[in-house]
């Protein structure tokens, strides 16, 4: 195996982290949604929370997207 496949085969290996990520995601937005549902009082208390969490959960996939694009052209 050649350094090019290698590299090939440890960007796609870096990128598995995006599949956590968009479960990540949808947990966070799922999980606002029913306690938005169960007591809309609570509406402008959770919502910087969820969005501080996905702000948090895409660092994640930025870095291995970075990592990934390392590997592939350095």
């Amino acid at each position: 195996m050649d350094i090019e496949a290698a590299r090939m085969i440890g960007a796609g290996i870096a990128t598995i982290a995006l599949f956590g990520v968009g479960a990540g995601i949808g947990n966070i937005f799922s999980t606002l949604i029913s306690t938005v549902g169960r007591n809309p009082s609570v509406q402008q208390r959770v919502f910087p929370y969820a969005i501080v969490g996905f702000a948090l959960v895409e660092a994640v996939a930025l870095y291995a997207l970075l990592i990934a694009f390392l590997i592939l052209f350095l």
